[in-house]
């Protein structure tokens, strides 16, 4: 038996034990490790009796549970799934081939139209004004642009302060940037279920975070609290960073697309 294992079985185990490393990571990040124990005890016990024990029986059950139980999980991972998904097409060597594919078709978003972002974010932080910034990258943002209310209007500083004043009606939702125009504010973000994520982050954070694990895109937050300043993308959340952080961070992701 042993002499039958060769570099092809290697590679299969080591591409398994990869795959499974990646989904135990992203169910731990979505708060859903204990189902995805649960699952993998169920698959051993499924093994165990089907393969090992050969009990032809408890086995045949067994075999129709894991028929019906794909089906299942597709439903209840979905988001997980998609997420999955999202992340293999943001990889940077996956861009990579995006980009020779589109044969190197430049950013929608470049420095011009961040530096009015990042100096609308600056001076809510001096003010402790909350807000919640959603710059599109790849990943389309039409669902959540229905979910606010349409403005479709240049980048401005001022207008993007305005929006985001304590007595708009608009600033507790999420302002969407897209194709150089801010589309929509007072916007319905997914809040993040993640249990690591700090206590004293509020609403506005979990709301980013849910956001950055669903879309490549930009998530800004200004603090009410505190006038910090953060980013979340791709399911990560840099917090209490600094305008010039926040500038080189939203250059760095403008120009990767």
């Amino acid at each position: 038996m042993l002499l039958d294992f060769g570099i092809k079985d290697l590679i299969d185990i080591l591409l398994v034990a990869s795959i499974m490393y990646y989904i135990y990571k992203m169910m731990k990040s979505s708060g859903s490790i204990n189902l995805f124990t649960g699952i993998i005890i169920f698959i051993v016990i499924w093994v165990v009796v089907s393969q090992v024990l050969e009990m032809r029986l408890l086995g045949s059950i067994l075999d129709k549970v894991v028929g019906v139980g794909a089906i299942a999980l597709i439903v209840l991972f979905q988001d997980e799934i998609k997420r999955f998904l999202l992340t293999l097409g943001s990889h940077d060597k996956t861009s990579l081939l995006f980009k020779w594919l589109t044969k190197n078709k430049k950013s929608d978003t470049d420095h011009e139209d961040i530096m009015p972002i990042v100096m609308a974010c600056m001076s809510m932080s001096k003010k402790k004004v909350g807000a919640l910034i959603v710059i599109e990258r790849r990943t389309s943002l039409d669902e959540i642009v229905r979910t606010g209310e349409t403005i479709d209007a240049n980048i401005n500083q001022r207008l993007i302060e305005n929006i985001f004043f304590k007595n708009s009606p608009l600033h507790d939702g999420a302002m969407v940037i897209s194709h150089k125009r801010i589309k929509a504010a007072g916007c319905i973000l997914p809040v993040s279920h993640n249990l690591d994520i700090p206590k004293d982050l509020g609403l506005r954070h979990r709301a980013a975070l849910g956001m950055s694990q669903e879309s490549d895109a930009d998530i800004v937050i200004v603090s009410e609290e505190t006038g910090g300043i953060s980013v979340a993308h791709n399911g990560e959340l840099n917090i209490k960073i600094t305008a010039e952080e926040l500038e080189r961070l939203l250059t760095k992701d403008s120009e990767q697309q």
